[in-house]
């Protein structure tokens, strides 16, 4: 890519910045029409980028950009995943299926619904939590929420031992993973056990939406 500030779409140039043959100087504004933009190819017209979601959406974007001196700033350590939490509708799939398109420059990561992982394994065994192991990049949509896995009369809580597994592959190389979640920390722990929320604050930074964030189905 000859000018990675600037992304095409349809018959518009979108400028995300400044390159200057090296580096790009990213424009938060900039990105934010970009993302307006691309929202609406992806989802529809009736996508919006709400005012109130900007903090979020500031640290979502200088992570992906990997602004180092500014992820410090806002205690982002730019090696690790990013965990995206907050109520029912308020957004985060939506913003972990759009972010990753301000960068096409880097290795994008795959969105999956936790629960499909889980109905794979039901239907294909511990096969799916060695696939999951690997390393490709994920981010796991609305984990906590996807049903106890089942094969063979046995139970398995598929997205705790996937979450164990990446973690031994970031601990090896570095390989990041994504998630989004509606859950708070004490019903991770209840969820998945103290193990395993042990290892997602080694593999995730923590970044929440305001649990007074609305509905935006709704």
């Amino acid at each position: 890519m000859t000018n990675p500030s600037k992304i095409t779409l349809g018959s518009m140039v979108y400028s995300l910045g400044h390159f200057d043959g090296r580096q790009v100087a990213y424009d938060f504004k900039k990105i934010l029409i970009f993302l307006k933009a691309k929202g609406n190819l992806l989802f529809g017209t009736d996508f919006e980028i709400f005012e109130e979601d900007h903090e979020v959406l500031f640290k979502l974007c200088n992570y992906a950009i990997r602004d180092f001196g500014t992820c410090r700033k806002l205690g982002i350590d730019p090696n690790k995943g990013i965990l995206l939490s907050g109520p029912v509708g308020c957004g985060k799939t939506s913003l972990m299926k759009l972010i990753r398109h301000i960068t096409p420059h880097f290795k994008p990561y795959e969105v999956i619904p936790a629960r499909n992982i889980v109905f794979g394994f039901n239907h294909m065994g511990y096969s799916i939590i060695e696939d999951y192991g690997n390393g490709r990049f994920f981010c796991f949509d609305d984990l906590g929420v996807e049903p106890t896995g089942r094969h063979f009369g046995k139970d398995c809580n598929v997205m705790g031992e996937i979450l164990l597994s990446r973690h031994d592959l970031f601990m090896e190389t570095g390989t990041r993973t994504h998630a989004t979640t509606n859950l708070n920390a004490q019903e991770i722990e209840e969820r998945y056990g103290k193990r395993v929320r042990s290892r997602m604050r080694e593999l995730f930074n923590l970044i929440a939406f305001d649990q007074n964030t609305k509905d935006k189905r709704k």
